[in-house]
């Protein structure tokens, strides 16, 4: 049975079949979803005193805390699992403390990626207004793609041996004295691949919004049509081919424009974007989506979960849109299961 997963400030909820059920984990941050090789279901979880684990369950119902989850020695704290990609038999996660873990036993064990941990600019990184996290992971046979704010997208060929720097064209957030790629600051928020063609990326950026065709070596801004290009939300539905991003006015003021809460989409992958669809809320409605509060189920398929609480549903590849009959706490993330 296919389930919507909300992870909140307050703990998680399902959506399936017209109904909610949770919360799950009460009080506890919700921060991530996944599916194991196994077929386990995988929660991230979070709390300001206690920190960070990883739970699995067979049924979305019983639930039971990884022993050894993902864990730093002394010197940095592991603060929130950001989010899970699982490829063939393993699993890597996104932290907070920036960094990247794998298991290779569905998530009943992790082991630190010193290439990525431990990588050449880090004594550079410095945090964004979220905190210093990896918060999108790509996978495509050995490459592997991390995305990381303040800092920038990072990509492995060799299984995640050895990573690089891909920024090239986008502006950085944060520029230092020295004249070092290494050592700008470039405050990805999100990243999304073309299912079918895992080249072909884009990225919602703190500078704007960009796509890349040959695997991040170059990058290239695609705003036309939108009324912003800040923000923190980027999906692509497979069947449709449709883009989505949620435009939000600026750095300063990070709400929709005029109070005009709408997702945008691009049928041609992003060289134009137009207001997706009806449904959206009328008058002000000044609340955000935030970088890991969407997801699709690659069949036209779309949800957005807001700051609010609230959440966007469209099955047409966003053509009408209408919020779901529930309000939650602050939305952290989301997934189909």
């Amino acid at each position: 049975m296919t389930a919507l997963a909300i992870g909140t400030e307050k703990g998680g909820f399902l959506w399936r079949n017209g109904e909610l059920t949770g919360p799950l984990f009460k009080g506890w941050k919700v921060s991530a979803w996944g599916r194991a090789p196994d077929g386990q279901y995988l929660a991230g979880l979070a709390s300001n005193w206690f920190g960070a684990s990883v739970h699995r369950s067979p049924d979305l119902e019983t639930w039971e805390q990884v022993e050894n989850g993902p864990s730093y020695e002394e010197g940095r704290k592991l603060n929130q699992i950001w989010t899970f990609c699982t490829s063939d038999s393993k699993v890597w996660a996104g932290v907070d403390e920036a960094g990247l873990f794998v298991s290779a036993d569905s998530g009943l064990s992790w082991d630190p990626v010193p290439a990525f941990n431990e990588h050449s600019s880090r004594g550079s990184w410095s945090p964004g207004a979220g905190g210093l996290c990896a918060h999108h992971v790509l996978v495509d046979g050995d490459r592997i793609w991390v995305a990381a704010s303040a800092v920038g997208v990072f990509r492995s060929d060799d299984g995640g041996q050895t990573f690089g720097r891909y920024d090239e064209g986008v502006p950085p957030g944060v520029t230092p004295d020295e004249d070092d790629v290494e050592e700008f600051g470039y405050c990805v928020h999100a990243l999304a691949a073309d299912p079918s063609r895992a080249d072909l990326i884009w990225r919602q950026d703190h500078k704007g919004v960009f796509r890349t065709s040959d695997a991040g070596a170059h990058w290239e801004q695609i705003e036309k049509g939108l009324p912003a290009n800040f923000g923190f939300v980027m999906v692509r539905d497979a069947s449709s081919g449709a883009l989505f991003t949620v435009p939000l006015e600026a750095d300063v003021n990070r709400l929709p424009v005029d109070g005009d809460l709408a997702a945008y989409r691009s049928f041609d992958d992003g060289d134009s974007w137009e207001r997706a669809g009806s449904g959206w809320p009328e008058g002000p409605h000044f609340t955000g989506v935030l970088r890991k509060s969407a997801a699709t189920d690659g069949n036209g398929g779309v949800w957005l979960g807001t700051t609010g609480g609230d959440v966007y549903e469209t099955t047409d590849a966003g053509d009408t849109w209408r919020a779901l009959p529930f309000s939650v706490p602050r939305i952290l993330s989301m997934a189909v299961l």
